[in-house]
Formats: C-alpha cells, sequence, structure tokens
C-alpha cells in the first residue's frame, strides 16, 4: 500500500520533474514480407508497417493524455534488414532504406530502427550489402536508424567488421558533411546488442521476438535528481547507502508508471506487450541531465575523479529499484552517458571535465557505451576502428551490451563545437589521441576469440 507521501511524490514527478515516457517502440517482424523480387518485398514491407502501426502515434497520445504522462517518442523497429532482405545488392538495400522511412513518415513515428546486421560470427552476403550501404541509406533518409552487432561474449569480436565499420562511420560522415555528420548520430556499432531495445539508434526487433509487440523506454533523470536533492536537504548526514535507497525506490516508481503506460497501449493496439527498458535516459534540456545526477552527488562535474564509481552506484540502484516494479524488463536498463544529448555532459565535455579516456572507463559500468561522441573530422578510419574495438572489448570481457556511436565532424577540429539538432543536441568535439599507434593492429584483421567466461555451458 502506497502511503499519502509516496502518492504525493509521485504527483510532484509528473507536475515538476520531467517525469515521462521517453519511447514507446512497436516492434514489427518483416520477415513474412520476404521475396527475390525487390517490388513486392518493398510493397510488402510498406504495406505491414503501414497496417499494424497506422494507430501507434494516436493510442499513445490518448494513453499519454489519460494519465497525464506525456509519451515524448513514438517508434518503430523491425527485423534486421539484412536477414529480410537478404537476396538484395547494397544499391536495393538503399531502396529498402527509402521504403522504411516513407513508411515511418506515412505513420508519423520519429524514427524507424532494424536497418540491422548481426555478424559478430562473420558475414552473410545480405551483411555485406546492407553494411555496403549504410552511409547512402543514412544520407538520403531522414528517420532511418541503423546498428551493426560486431561482437558478443560468446563469438568474440570480429575485427574484420570493426575495421569495416571504422570505414562505413567515415563515409557517412562525409555523406553528411553539411550536417556534421549526422548521418552517424543514427548509426550504433554495438557488442552483446539485446533483441528488445525501444531506444535508437539501436532499436530492431530480434529473431525470436513475436510478430508484433510493444517495448517501452522509461527515463527520469530530473525525477531522481530532485529526489536526491530533496534528501540531502532534509538530512545532509544521509550515508551513499541511503541515497543508493533513494534512488532504487525512486526507479520502482518511475518504472511502474512506465510500465502502465506500455501495457495500456499494448492492449488498446492488440498486440503483445514486450519490455520495459529501465534505463536513464536524459534529454538537452536544463533539470532532465543524468549529468546533473552526479552534482547531486557531490561531484564538481561528471568526468572528475569518482565518476566511475558513481555512475556504477547509480546503475545498479537503478536496476535493482525497476527489476522489482517489472516482470519483462530489458533492452539495456541503465544509465545512458551520451555526450552531445545530455546539457550537463556536454558542458562537461565544454569545460575540459571529460575526455575520450574518461568516457570509456565509465562505459564499463553504463549501459551502452561511447554514445554521441564527436571527433575530430581528420580522424583515421584505423583510430575509429581501434576505438570501436576498445569499447567492444569492454561489453565482450564484461558480458553487457556496449556500443559505439562515434561522428568524426567532417572539417572540424577538437574543440569546435558539432550541432545535430532536436533530441540529438550539440557537443564540442573531443580530441584523440593518435600516433598512427593503432593501424598495423587495425589491419591484422581476423577475429578476437571469445573469452572463457563464454563457456557456460
Amino acid at each position: 500500500m502506497l502511503t499519502e507521501r509516496e502518492i504525493v511524490s509521485t504527483l510532484e514527478m509528473l507536475k515538476n520533474e520531467h517525469l515521462d515516457v521517453r519511447t514507446v517502440t512497436l516492434g514489427i517482424s518483416l520477415l513474412d514480407c520476404a521475396s527475390h523480387d525487390l517490388d513486392t518485398f518493398r510493397s510488402r514491407v510498406k504495406e505491414k508497417i503501414t497496417g499494424v502501426a497506422k494507430d501507434l502515434v494516436r493510442v499513445c497520445d490518448e494513453v499519454g493524455d489519460k494519465y497525464g504522462i506525456p509519451v515524448i517518442n513514438k517508434r518503430i523497429a523491425v527485423s534486421p534488414v539484412a536477414v529480410a532482405a537478404a537476396p538484395f545488392s547494397s544499391e536495393q538495400m538503399v531502396s529498402v532504406a527509402l521504403t522504411l522511412d516513407e513508411a515511418a513518415r506515412e505513420v508519423n513515428v520519429d524514427f524507424v530502427g532494424g536497418f540491422s546486421a548481426l555478424v559478430e560470427k562473420g558475414f552473410a552476403n545480405g551483411d555485406i550489402s546492407l553494411i555496403e550501404a549504410i552511409p547512402e541509406a543514412l544520407a538520403v533518409t531522414d528517420r532511418v536508424c541503423a546498428s551493426v552487432n560486431v561482437a558478443s561474449t560468446r563469438a568474440g569480436i570480429n575485427m574484420d567488421a570493426v575495421y569495416l565499420m571504422g570505414k562505413i562511420i567515415k563515409a557517412a560522415a562525409e555523406k553528411t558533411a553539411d550536417k556534421d555528420g549526422l548521418a552517424c548520430a543514427k548509426l550504433c556499432v554495438f557488442a552483446n546488442i539485446p533483441e528488445d531495445i525501444p531506444f535508437m539508434a539501436g532499436a530492431y526487433l530480434g529473431i525470436g521476438e513475436p510478430d508484433v509487440v510493444i517495448n517501452v523506454g522509461v527515463s527520469g533523470p530530473g525525477v531522481v535528481k530532485k529526489a536526491i536533492d530533496r534528501a540531502r536537504n532534509a538530512n545532509p548526514s544521509l550515508t551513499l547507502g541511503d541515497l543508493s535507497e533513494i534512488i532504487k525506490k525512486t526507479a520502482f516508481k518511475v518504472t511502474r508508471v512506465g510500465e502502465l503506460i506500455g501495457r495500456e497501449v499494448a492492449d488498446r493496439l492488440n498486440v503483445a506487450f514486450g519490455v520495459a527498458d529501465l534505463s536513464l535516459a536524459p534529454t538537452p534540456n536544463v533539470g532532465d541531465s543524468v549529468g546533473e545526477i552526479f552534482q547531486s552527488l557531490g561531484l564538481a562535474s561528471i568526468g572528475s575523479p569518482g565518476s566511475t564509481a558513481v555512475l556504477a552506484m547509480l546503475n545498479d540502484a537503478v536496476k535493482k529499484g525497476g527489476a522489482f516494479a517489472s516482470s519483462y524488463v530489458g533492452g539495456l536498463s541503465g544509465a545512458f552517458i551520451p555526450v552531445s544529448e545530455d546539457l550537463n555532459i556536454a558542458q562537461a565535455a565544454r569545460d575540459g571535465f571529460l575526455s575520450l579516456e574518461k568516457l570509456e572507463a565509465m562505459t564499463s559500468v553504463c549501459s551502452v557505451g561511447l554514445d554521441m561522441v564527436a571527433l575530430p573530422g581528420d580522424t583515421p578510419v584505423e583510430t575509429i576502428a581501434a576505438i570501436i574495438a576498445d569499447e567492444m572489448a569492454i561489453g565482450v570481457i564484461n558480458k553487457k551490451t556496449t556500443a559505439a556511436r562515434l561522428i568524426p565532424v567532417p572539417g572540424k577540429k577538437a574543440g569546435e563545437k558539432a550541432c545535430f539538432g532536436g533530441l540529438l543536441g550539440e557537443s564540442t568535439i573531443l580530441p584523440v589521441m593518435d600516433k598512427g599507434s593503432s593501424e598495423d593492429f587495425i589491419r591484422i584483421g581476423g577475429r578476437i576469440p571469445a573469452p572463457t567466461q563464454s563457456l557456460v555451458n
């Protein structure tokens, strides 16, 4: 039974603390659209997406209005296109991306994810076609997001894929040079990618998922910050254990709200409810920043010594509270630290508190990885690949998801600003320590074997 005080605090979250449901993502399988004829495949894809998702935005808005809790983003995730469209060439894959974009526009969703390939253990023909199509596909579409899983704890790290993705990221940036390399903001390279992520740019619908399913992503960094501030103001002698308990209870309330919305949307659309993703996802808005939580816990800024420890505590408390609130937890479930999408983290990068190396250290305990990190435009392909390889190694060895969303900003140098617009925000370009020392390593190729942690059977 909730106390009156807990009910009032939940109402306060809704009214003043930016509590929202960050995303409701409709997963749609495209495997039954398969055809060797491109026109037939495109027609089936568009017909299925627009048919299944035609009421998604309206229903999300109606449920949000009913409870006074806005659903900020409505999105679609589809089966990995490299699998569903396996017979096609790179040029034909680009036309498939255009179809996805048209369908997303027709049903008025923000993004459609799933222009994806899973190549941790090797490439199939469809994988190569899709990966080679990514730069053009992301440049000519507005709403399509891509992801490539290049490593897993079970398979190791496909270093050929890592090197290839370094080249693809560079090419994607060049194709959108007039927008600071915006295409790269829609492209994630993963290790251990989950099949049910509701957040972009990594969302796709895994092969083992239902034909149609609703996954929901909750948020609430502003709510967590305010809860910590209130508690410390009322009792300055609280320990970190006490504060962890407060974060845990707050995550519980946030998750219950998210799951309530997700289940009602799923019921009204008459589709299955999948998972609640417990991630703390920030925005470029004041008062809704993961970085501000670090200041509430006593650090001058995210990036200061102690930041990795704070992030570990925060991530653990969010998982514990959320796991108790929902029987079906999935996706990434933790704290995001995207540089450009979080006002406070972007400020920390601008003020020199955050370096690429410190961000990498923090990704060993966060839920994603190097996220929305702007790099100098002249960063060599091999250096980009080496940064990806480091991030994949953290995920593989620690049996967790990690990702790299890197943006080499064409024509710009470290210290300059890159602007991506909207929720993607803006960021200071971080310097990269590069003396060509990674080139020989990256060019060796092959696959780094799976670690002993993979021997679990």
